[in-house]
């Protein structure tokens, strides 16, 4: 029976290949993803320009699209920004 991490790892792969047509993600692709698999997070960027900035800083190799490999980096840094919210909150809250 997978572990709690296992399902969550091999959720991300699923989800990023739902989207990924040619095993990257396009400009669109990324776009539709996080329209649907982040959308509080898109909700909260006042910058109508938010996806395209984040593609670009994404795009390591400059290819003009995201690999699994620079995907898992914007997951990293937005779980890295939620844990640290959270630590403010049981912090707030008193609890450890």
């Amino acid at each position: 029976m997978p572990s709690e991490l296992e399902n969550a790892m091999e959720s991300l792969i699923k989800v990023f290949h739902r989207y990924a047509k040619d095993s990257r993600l396009s400009r669109r692709e990324l776009r539709e993803l996080m329209e649907n698999e982040l959308s509080n997070f898109l909700k909260a960027q006042k910058d109508p320009a938010a996806v395209d900035k984040i593609m670009k800083d994404l795009d390591a190799n400059g290819d003009g699209q995201v690999d699994f490999e620079e995907f898992v980096s914007l997951v990293v840094g937005l779980s890295v920004a939620c844990e640290q919210c959270y630590q403010m909150q049981m912090k707030k809250t008193g609890k450890k």
